[in-house]
């Protein structure tokens, strides 16, 4: 009995987290409106995510202290290179209270082999906010137009060819 028990339990467990790795990826049936609050390059100059338009982007909100957005660094900076002639930029935005400086911002990432991720700071947290967005990591995709097209929820191996194809189609897909 206990065989059929555990073996039940195995099951539901693999059909759980098969079912919530789907259930991460979250495409809206209409573009969302986003916020206009500002955030802050590693230059110090402030900016808005509506001066990102004419490009698709993929905002990740990532934490220092979150282990799985740590792990995915090197992996998200591989997408960076891999995607840098197909109009996709991704904006790495972090709570600007995890950093001294922006100096120390870029040595942490770099350690991480991610030499190549455009690293920005959410002004007190507010536009994390805005989005609705307590947990990380938590990558927000953006349409050309500025528009939100939907989110992904957790960590991905954005490196992987499938992943960038699928956000190449709903790049073509969304504008």
């Amino acid at each position: 009995m206990k065989k059929y028990i555990l073996a039940f339990l195995s099951i539901f467990i693999i059909n759980f987290s098969a079912q919530a790795r789907e259930k991460a990826v979250n495409i809206y049936a209409v573009p969302r409106e986003m916020p206009e609050r500002e955030i802050v390059n590693e230059w110090g100059q402030k900016v808005k995510l509506s001066s990102f338009k004419g490009n698709f982007v993929l905002l990740m909100l990532w934490s220092r202290n979150c282990v799985p957005c740590v792990k995915e660094l090197d992996n998200i900076n591989g997408f960076v290179n891999k995607t840098k002639d197909d109009n996709i930029r991704v904006v790495m935005l972090s709570p600007n209270t995890e950093w001294k400086t922006p100096e120390e911002q870029r040595r942490f990432v770099n350690k991480f082999e991610a030499p190549d991720l455009e690293l920005y700071n959410d002004i007190d947290g507010k536009l994390a906010e805005d989005l609705g967005v307590f947990t990380s990591p938590h990558t927000v995709l953006i349409n050309t137009k500025g528009e939100e097209i939907g989110r992904i929820r957790g960590s991905a191996e954005w490196d992987d060819d499938k992943i960038i194809d699928y956000i190449k189609n709903l790049k073509e897909q969304n504008g």
